[in-house]
């Protein structure tokens, strides 16, 4: 089961049962694919942390090694087909999000329906994937896609508004077109801006020809992407930190393995995780600097105008539930789970999503 495959993340290589190494060594030829580029912190990851843990840990019974390949940027899998590439066998490792495949994989987006949460990513994954793991929705999710959820969570820094105006109140949303990807549209809802479909891909040449006035984004991929240089004002609406999905291997690999071999892999996720995260937080000061040098400048929205807007919007649980329910997932189960672990964190949203 899930449960008991998830679990064993707690485990740390200390503390592993080793057993003593064999007489061969087999060999694994393993491809691990995403759609996104190394430039993202979660494809970079998989080269500079998971393969070389994986290896580490496997080295310790050398049991079997892994001959790679490694395909990023979409140069074998588009994204938004990775569930469908795990299953038909292009790729074996990868990341399962439900982001980037909503139909298959859109438990997931826990955190994207409950917005102005958290800000902290790491507080957020751990809360997610616990979540995920006592609600039964990892079980059910392996059962529907053949994808086996290793760990390996990762979540993005807190998401706000870059604009080429100040956002101080709901006054000055109303009419703004706002870039944004489907996941994010829903939060607009009770702002009076409207939603226009758009990525980090198209931002800027949209925002500087007029398309819209601003985007939805995080702060360590908009330093980057020079966005300062057309959305000056950095929005701090604080929509929170969201968890995207985490890493997964094809069920019919995952069987092949010996236990020893999964808890290696298990071992790898974690340490994944733990990699992005550092190195994210390292990241998130020098990118507000840089946004500031290159010309941009912060902004806080009232917090009554903001409380305000909240309190407007379109309950986003409510899609979320109802889609999970047609899936046959416990979509309630797995908010319900999320609000109260962070609750007994100390964290309260600002509105209470799954009232009656």
């Amino acid at each position: 089961m899930m449960t008991k495959t998830f679990g064993a993340l707690a485990l740390t290589a200390s503390t592993l049962a080793l057993t003593a190494p064999a007489s061969a060594t087999d060999t694994l030829r393993l491809t691990v694919a995403m759609g996104h580029p190394e430039v993202f912190l979660w494809v970079k990851h998989i080269h500079e942390t998971f393969i070389p843990a994986l290896e580490r840990e496997l080295a310790r019974t050398g049991e079997v090694q892994v001959e790679w390949t490694e395909a990023y940027g979409g140069t074998l899998v588009r994204l938004g087909s990775e569930i469908e590439s795990f299953q038909t066998g292009i790729m074996d490792v990868g990341q399962i999000s439900g982001v980037f495949n909503p139909a298959e994989a859109g438990i997931l987006n826990v955190t994207y329906a409950m917005p102005f949460g958290p800000t902290d990513p790491a507080q957020v994954t751990a809360a997610a994937e616990e979540a995920l793991q006592v609600s039964g929705a990892l079980d059910l999710l392996q059962e529907a896609t053949g994808v086996v959820y290793i760990g390996g969570g990762v979540a993005i820094d807190g998401y706000n508004i870059g604009a080429n105006r100040e956002i101080r109140s709901l006054s000055d949303m109303n009419g703004l077109r706002i870039g944004g990807a489907p996941s994010n549209h829903a939060w607009l809802d009770g702002s009076g801006a409207v939603a226009v479909g758009g990525s980090y891909t198209s931002f800027y040449n949209d925002i500087q020809t007029g398309v819209y006035s601003g985007h939805i984004g995080w702060i360590t991929a908009s330093t980057p992407a020079r966005l300062y240089e057309v959305a000056p004002y950095w929005n701090q609406v604080d929509f929170g930190s969201m968890y995207i999905g985490g890493l997964g291997v094809s069920q019919a690999r995952w069987d092949s393995f010996s236990d020893d071999t999964r808890q290696a892999f298990l071992t790898a996720a974690a340490e994944y995780t733990e990699a992005y995260h550092a190195e994210q937080a390292a990241r998130y000061d020098a990118a507000r600097e840089a946004y500031v040098a290159g010309g941009g400048e912060f902004v806080e929205m009232e917090p009554g105008e903001r409380q305000h807007w909240i309190d407007a919007m379109t309950n986003p649980t409510t899609a979320f539930i109802a889609a999970a329910e047609a899936r046959g997932e416990p979509g309630r189960g797995v908010l319900e789970a999320y609000r109260d672990l962070l609750g007994e964190q100390g964290f309260t949203f600002p509105r209470d999503y799954l009232a009656p």
